[in-house]
């Protein structure tokens, strides 16, 4: 079984309680710490590699992205996921070439741009032209961006979330979804539905999305945010010596 192999298989079969738990690296530091704490594949962040490389969200050069990726992917055994945002611009040829060559086994990609939603049978065709390129050699998340930059509505989201599916995608991905909404979501979705989880104590554990119906957890830049947090805490202590 290859990676990408490996990865689909992770998604299959997930028990109520049990998603899969994909933490974030931002480089190749945190990539090898998730890995040797047991994590069975990773998943990159944008906005924590943007961090780690010194720009905002959504403002990392194309080939910079790709680099990180290439350099996460090649520390580790385990499959890597890549988040590449809208996908840069790139035609569908190149962003799975670029993607394959990083070494990544799948991505994330938004059905959003500056904040303003795309035409959501558009944006399906356009996935359509990425998986027929990429056949089965990437697992593609589809973000749903309706409870981020729309109105929130549910019965949108699946609507998305069932035009990509039939496009190919593996999996959707609607970012910002209220957890109060995830059965709903769960029960108008067809495959692996992946959400997000925060690292505050304000929302639901990992454990808890997994029984409201989620296939597998990311966390954004939480971890990443999360080390700088304990990073300023050995800084002041530093301080004080």
């Amino acid at each position: 079984m290859n990676k990408v192999e490996l990865f689909r298989s992770l998604h299959q079969r997930r028990l109520p309680g049990d998603p899969l738990v994909l933490p974030g690296p931002w480089d190749v530091v945190s990539a090898r710490v998730f890995v040797d704490a047991g994590f069975p594949a990773l998943a990159t962040p944008s906005a924590g590699v943007a961090a780690s490389l010194g720009y905002e969200d959504g403002a990392t050069p194309v080939d910079e992205m790709f680099a990180a990726v290439g350099r996460i992917a090649g520390a580790v055994d385990v499959p890597v996921s890549a988040d590449i945002e809208g996908g840069y611009g790139l035609a569908p040829k190149e962003l799975v070439e670029r993607l394959l060559e990083a070494g990544a086994v799948g991505c994330n990609l938004e059905d959003s741009h500056g904040g303003v939603l795309k035409e959501p049978r558009r944006h399906a065709d356009w996935l359509a032209e990425v998986r027929s390129v990429a056949a089965d050699s990437l697992f593609v998340n589809a973000r749903v961006d309706i409870f981020e930059y729309g109105d929130g509505d549910p019965e949108q989201a699946i609507e998305r979330a069932a035009l990509y599916v039939a496009a190919g995608a593996d999996c959707v991905y609607p970012i910002g979804a209220p957890a109060d909404v995830l059965p709903l979501l769960r029960s108008g979705v067809q495959g692996p539905v992946n959400m997000f989880a925060r690292l505050d104590g304000k929302g639901p554990s990992p454990t808890e999305l997994g029984e409201l119906g989620a296939t597998r957890v990311t966390f954004g830049p939480g971890l990443q945010r999360w080390a700088a947090l304990a990073l300023e805490g050995m800084a002041g202590e530093l301080r004080r010596r």
